[in-house]
C-alpha cells in the first residue's frame, strides 16, 4: 500500500462513503487527515473512528461552496499539523434529472458543488500546498474525484456529467499551470464507475425509475453484469486509487485521469 508517513490531507465529503474510506485509508498510511463535510455529526464519527484505531484527524465543518468555510478548513489543517501536503476534492451532488426535467437551480446547484467547489479548494489551499512541497522531496499533490460520466455521456444525468467533465479538464490545465509555474503540485483526478455508495444508490434508483419501479435490485443486477469485472464497486476501491495519487509512488504522474471502474469504459 502507498505510504503517506508525515503528511498532511484534507479530505471534501469526507464524513461517508468513498471520503470516508478515503480519509480511514490515509490515516492507515501515516497521514494526518482533516475531514471536511457539512455532515457534522456524522463527520464527527468518521474522526473519532479515525482515532480509536490511532490515527491523527480533525473534522471541520466545509461547505465546498463557501470561501469561508474552506478558509477555516484549511487553517484547521496548517493549524493543528503544521502543513498541508495533499487535497482531495471529494464532495459533489446527483440529482438524476434529464435536461427536460432540470431546472436552472437543479443546474446552479450542481455547479456550484461539482465546480465551483473544486475550483475554491484548488486555488484557496494553493499557498499551503505550494509551501508544502518546497519542503517535499515529490512535491504536493490535489487529487479531483470526477467520475467517467466525466469521460463519457451520461443518460441519467447529463448535468451531472457535464459538471464532471469540467473537473477532468480543470485538473489538466490546473497540472498545466502548476507546472509551468514550478509549483511542484501535481494535479490529478479519480473516474470512479458505479460505486456502493449513497450516491450510487441514487444513480441506481434513479435508473431503477425509467422503468417505472424504485427497486434497485435489478439495476444493481444490470450494472454488474455490464460491469467486465463483475461487480459494482466499493469505496475501498477507490480510496486506494486516491490514496495511491496523493502518495509518494505517483510522484511522476499530473493531469492525469485515473479510471476506476471495473472495465465499463473499455466498450
Amino acid at each position: 500500500m502507498s505510504r503517506l508517513d508525515g503528511k498532511v490531507a484534507l479530505i471534501t465529503g469526507g464524513a461517508r462513503g468513498i471520503g470516508k474510506e478515503t480519509a480511514r485509508l490515509m490515516a492507515l498510511a501515516g497521514a494526518k487527515v482533516v475531514v471536511g463535510d457539512i455532515l457534522e455529526s456524522v463527520g464527527r464519527e468518521t474522526v473519532e473512528s479515525i482515532r480509536a484505531t490511532g490515527g491523527a484527524a480533525e473534522f471541520v465543518r466545509l461547505d465546498v461552496t463557501k470561501e469561508q468555510d474552506w478558509a477555516a478548513a484549511i487553517d484547521t489543517a496548517t493549524r493543528s499539523f503544521g502543513k498541508l501536503d495533499a487535497l482531495v476534492n471529494n464532495a459533489g451532488l446527483f440529482i438524476g434529472k434529464g435536461i427536460e426535467d432540470s431546472t436552472l437551480e437543479d443546474w446552479n446547484l450542481l455547479l456550484s458543488v461539482n465546480m465551483t467547489g473544486v475550483y475554491l479548494g484548488t486555488k484557496l489551499a494553493l499557498p499551503a500546498l505550494r509551501a508544502a512541497a518546497q519542503e517535499s522531496e515529490h512535491g504536493s499533490a490535489i487529487v479531483n474525484v470526477a467520475s467517467i460520466a466525466g469521460i463519457v455521456g451520461s443518460q441519467l444525468d447529463p448535468l451531472y456529467s457535464a459538471t464532471k467533465g469540467g473537473v477532468t479538464l480543470f485538473t489538466k490545465s490546473a497540472a498545466l499551470e502548476f507546472g509551468r509555474k514550478g509549483y511542484r503540485i501535481r494535479v490529478n483526478s479519480m473516474h470512479p464507475g458505479v460505486i456502493q455508495t449513497e450516491m450510487g444508490e441514487k444513480s441506481l434508483l434513479t435508473r431503477a425509475q425509467r422503468t417505472g419501479s424504485n427497486d434497485t435490485g435489478p439495476s444493481k443486477a444490470f450494472m454488474a453484469e455490464a460491469t467486465p469485472l463483475g461487480r459494482l464497486g466499493v469505496p475501498e476501491d477507490i480510496a486506494k486509487a486516491i490514496v495511491f495519487l496523493a502518495s509518494d509512488d505517483a510522484r511522476y504522474m499530473t493531469g492525469a485521469s485515473l479510471v476506476v471502474d471495473g472495465g465499463v469504459t473499455a466498450a
